[in-house]
């Protein structure tokens, strides 16, 4: 299995890079998780040859803005779409004229399912719980070719996803707070709390992702990030456009 980052940043691209979306490439599926404007470089690692699944955490613009080019790829075994409840309803608009191609002309299949109810109709195992943030947001593990990969962003602290980043052979978290900096209404990780997630839940790898593209501004603020996570846990790593892991 190897991931690749395709997109980093939190609100709004950057020079750092563009907004967040991670692809997981497995033997007989290929993974999307949100589609920020990070989607766009999905053709460079995607060959059409294997089923498409694109996992929405929830329907933050910076998360979803990247569906709009959906109309680009070719999918030949097509595409199913995961998000929370409503997602029918909400796509069905966003994804419809005046402000893209509708869904139904895309240029191969479409199906959208919503989530926990319809995780049954996935072909690989994959737990679902709501995190805690300003709207309605869930959070993924999913077990693929024999890892465990947990996805949590948008989220502050909270014991759903020290559930779902349960010995997670890949944690990735968001960091769009710097360290120290916290909100409650505005419920986000910084460093700190993403590394406390990562060792109670022992996973055993933690990549920062997600980084708020006004708090962040350059990489070395995000190796700092990093830096301080791994005085708490270890093995962390911050995420930038492009970068690779193989699992």
């Amino acid at each position: 299995m190897k991931v690749i980052f395709l997109g980093t940043n939190g609100w709004y691209d950057t020079d750092t890079g563009n907004t967040i979306c991670t692809l997981m490439q497995t033997e007989r599926y290929d993974i999307i998780l949100d589609a920020g404007n990070g989607i766009r470089h999905v053709e460079k690692h995607i060959d059409g040859g294997k089923p498409v699944f694109l996992f929405l955490s929830h329907f933050h613009i910076d998360h979803i803005e990247g569906l709009h080019i959906l109309a680009k790829f070719r999918f030949p075994k097509g595409i199913c779409i995961c998000g929370p409840a409503g997602s029918r309803e909400i796509l069905g608009t966003f994804l419809n004229a005046p402000f893209t191609v509708p869904l139904a002309a895309l240029p191969y299949p479409v199906r959208i399912l919503e989530l926990p109810e319809e995780t049954v109709s996935l072909p690989f195992p994959v737990e679902v719980l709501p995190l805690q943030h300003s709207a309605f947001t869930l959070g993924f593990r999913i077990a693929v070719d024999g890892r465990m990969i947990s996805y949590c962003t948008d989220t502050g602290y909270c014991e759903n996803a020290v559930k779902l980043a349960r010995t997670a052979d890949l944690l990735i978290t968001e960091c769009a707070f710097k360290p120290g900096q916290s909100s409650e209404i505005w419920p986000h990780l910084n460093p700190e709390t993403a590394a406390r997630i990562a060792a109670e839940a022992g996973a055993k790898r933690l990549v920062l992702t997600h980084f708020d593209a006004g708090v962040y501004q350059t990489h070395s603020e995000r190796t700092e990030a990093a830096r301080v996570a791994a005085g708490i846990f270890s093995a962390t790593a911050a995420g930038i456009d492009g970068l690779q892991i193989g699992l």
